[in-house]
């Protein structure tokens, strides 16, 4: 029976997949998708040694790197719920791109390695979460090599993090001796690596298993009981009310590599984890299941499709209907568009879409209208979304191309990605040169390689080094201003701006010039 539009968009579940490097998120983003029938067959990141990549890794560079710098989209239905998942860079110098694309989920799933515990990186995109009331799930990886003690793991958790714990399941062993979790909420024991058939052991209404059974005769299994005899004791009490505030963590123990753990972590995900939630706008909250459409462009990925040099803006629906052919507003420009080309993922895989609903994300055909944060409305709605966050760039180039018959492409290359916004492009207002900040030192890295393969520009980068970057609100400022120790620069918008050597040189302009008001738009994130 055809779901009417309330159950529709009730059934969605949108999250992002936040981690530190390495510690197993695209590798159980992968098992995800095999549980919902997205792929048939899971590549790790390890894949570049065989020729197998990860389907969410599908930029060149991630291939030969095996890490993930952009955030991609994938789409699967299970048990009744529409899932997307964005798995987001793990690297810090995309922290942007991750940032804006938490503004566009209602959940997180939060990965830690087993054996380094709360890594820097985690921290930062938690503290993101924290700070935008995003439920969080937490998903202990690698349980099948040596760890950390699982109570100092959940106490360091609380510590660090701040949030309170509530262990869904229980690791009986680890490493070599991992025999599998101890399962509080479905009251099972779930064994690793035994046939399918012999996989779960109901406990009885102690929570023990009845009988005999060769688990039991493992010291392992009395010190699990212990320990869960002690989570019931003093641990915190289950509440879904908490969770849906970002207030309480459920905790999943598991091994994405060997796919131990994560259908159960799936299973209870879905029945926890938020629909569509309402968005703050210029007209107060949008309500998802209002029927009128709305949305904003969170992400601008360019040659997704090398073959036919495109750039996918992609849409966070956050009320009413798309309907492929419809006409929307976008306030920014005062402009309509109709909507011809849409999208859906499974990361560098698309297909059509004719309809979506609110928590969907799509992906439209962009000719270089769209800029990341531009809201979409229709009739005569021309509420704007709150706006997304800029990155205040850390770290600069000069950049010229190396052949200067190559003008027109270099040209062009630099506007694309630029739009994307994992870098920014500034040029000096005395010598007109390109300046590129970013907030990291890989950033330049992906931005060289692809210039390089995706519009065939060899490029020449000069080091500037780290710079404070103030822009200015005064309309308009003497260019005298201008000096080594702070450059004044014109951004991609024509918003002006001073790169200052370092804090003291900030310091001393403002000493000498009180009429020349500055600012960092990050002030108003922290």
């Amino acid at each position: 029976m055809a779901k009417n539009f309330k159950d529709e968009v009730l059934s969605r579940r949108t999250f992002a997949i936040i981690s530190h490097p390495d510690a197993g998120k695209t590798t159980l983003t992968e098992q995800l998708l095999l549980f919902g029938g997205a792929i048939r067959d899971a590549g790790t990141v390890k894949g570049k040694k065989t020729g197998k990549f990860a389907t969410s890794d599908w930029m060149e560079i991630e291939k030969q790197r095996g890490i993930s710098v952009t955030s991609s989209v994938m789409q699967f239905e299970y048990q009744n719920c529409r899932v997307n998942i964005l798995d987001t860079p793990g690297h810090q110098d995309f922290s942007e791109d991750t940032y804006r694309t938490l503004t566009a989920v209602d959940s997180a799933v939060m990965i830690i390695d087993s054996a380094k515990g709360i890594e820097e990186q985690t921290l930062k995109l938690f503290k993101v979460c924290r700070m935008r009331g995003i439920p969080i799930f937490t998903f202990i990886n690698k349980l099948d090599r040596e760890g950390r003690a699982p109570l100092e793991l959940l106490a360091e958790l609380e510590e660090v993090m701040g949030i309170e714990s509530y262990p869904m399941n229980w690791p009986i062993g680890m490493g070599k001796e991992f025999l599998g979790i101890y399962d509080r909420f479905y009251k099972r024991i779930e064994q690793f690596r035994v046939d399918e058939d012999k996989r779960y052991i109901e406990l009885n209404e102690d929570g023990e298993i009845e009988g005999d059974h060769q688990l039991k005769t493992s010291g392992l299994y009395d010190q699990t009981l212990e320990e869960i005899m002690l989570l019931n004791e003093a641990g915190n009490e289950f509440s879904r009310e908490r969770i849906e505030k970002g207030e309480l963590t459920p905790v999943f123990f598991g091994s994405a590599l060997t796919n131990f753990g994560v259908q159960t972590f799936l299973e209870t995900y879905l029945q926890f984890a938020p629909s569509p939630q309402a968005r703050n706008s210029s007209e107060g909250k949008i309500d998802p299941l209002n029927e009128e459409f709305s949305g904003f462009i969170f992400k601008i990925q360019a040659n997704m499709n090398p073959a036919h040099r495109d750039r996918i803006a992609f849409l966070r629906i956050c009320s009413g209907k798309f309907e492929r052919g419809m006409t929307v507003n976008i306030p920014r420009i005062g402009k309509q568009l109709k909507l011809a080309q849409s999208t859906q993922f499974m990361a560098d895989d698309r297909s059509t879409v004719d309809e979506a609903v609110s928590g969907d994300i799509i992906g439209l055909y962009d000719s270089g209208t769209y800029q990341i944060g531009d809201t979409l409305t229709i009739g005569k709605n021309k509420f704007q979304f709150e706006r997304l966050p800029q990155f205040t760039p850390e770290l600069f180039v000069r950049v010229t191309a190396k052949n200067v018959m190559k003008q027109k492409h270099f040209h062009k290359g630099i506007e694309q990605l630029v739009q994307e916004g994992a870098i920014q492009l500034f040029r000096n207002v005395r010598t007109e040169e390109y300046l590129l900040g970013a907030v990291g030192q890989l950033q330049f890295e992906v931005f060289e390689h692809r210039m390089k393969n995706e519009y065939n520009v060899e490029v020449i980068m000069e080091r500037l080094g780290s710079k404070i970057t103030r822009w200015v609100e005064n309309e308009q400022v003497n260019e005298n201003l201008s000096a080594a120790r702070s450059i004044l620069v014109k951004d991609r918008y024509g918003k002006l701006a001073f790169l200052f050597e370092n804090d003291f040189a900030l310091r001393w302009f403002q000493d000498k010039n009180p009429e020349v008001k500055l600012y960092n738009p990050m002030d108003d994130y922290s």
